[in-house]
């Protein structure tokens, strides 16, 4: 990633290892008032209930080392380039559009049935959101998948990875993954970025000076 890292993704990487820190020695404190606990839990007064709050601070919250590094690992990746595109106002819009996004995805999933102490933690709703946004801007840009290590252009990846969240959901496999809530952070990027997108286009080209 060329250049100093831009600063709204400085700051979420930071706000995440630090929210992940205090985790590591309140057990699950955070957890009660700050993960997304689906909409069945008002009617369990034995569970922590669902807050509107939680639409956002659930993706700073993580399960584990392995949780949190590769949601870091993918918003270091591709969050500078797409920071640099829309700049920081409008990339912390869109990454946050992209957390509620997914967080709504989920609470609808949950609603037609699941477990009412089913909580979702976790930065994917947003990752997968800079991850659309890298692959609509860079579509010919090479990615090195880890497992395999076999390199391909951003838009095969993104494609992929989508059509493999919808497989995995609708099969509900990989229990305790929030499959749907991915896709979710991808379709409220999308429709940002094209609302954002066309009115690029209804305003025309700068006057000439």
């Amino acid at each position: 990633m060329p250049g100093p890292m831009p600063p709204i993704t400085r700051t979420l990487l930071v706000l995440n290892v630090i929210v992940y820190a205090i985790q590591q020695f309140t057990g699950f404190t955070l957890i009660g008032p700050f993960a997304l606990w689906p909409l069945a839990s008002l009617e369990h007064p034995e569970l922590p209930h669902f807050q509107v709050w939680q639409v956002i601070t659930y993706s700073f919250l993580h399960h584990g080392f392995e949780h949190i590094f590769f949601n870091m690992f993918a918003l270091f990746m591709f969050g500078g380039d797409v920071e640099r595109l829309l700049g920081p106002r409008r990339f912390l819009i869109y990454y946050l559009v992209c957390v509620v996004g997914a967080a709504v995805a989920q609470l609808l999933v949950m609603r037609g049935g699941g477990n009412p102490a089913a909580y979702t933690i976790g930065a994917s709703g947003g990752v997968f959101g800079l991850l659309l946004a890298f692959g609509m801007a860079f579509p010919q840009r090479r990615i090195l998948l880890l497992f395999p290590p076999i390199p391909m252009p951003a838009w095969v990846f993104v494609t992929l990875y989508g059509v493999l969240e919808l497989v995995l959901g609708v099969a509900r496999t990989s229990d305790g993954v929030a499959h749907f809530a991915h896709l979710g952070g991808m379709a409220a990027g999308f429709v940002l970025l094209t609302h954002w997108m066309r009115g690029a286009r209804g305003r025309g080209p700068p006057p000439a000076t």
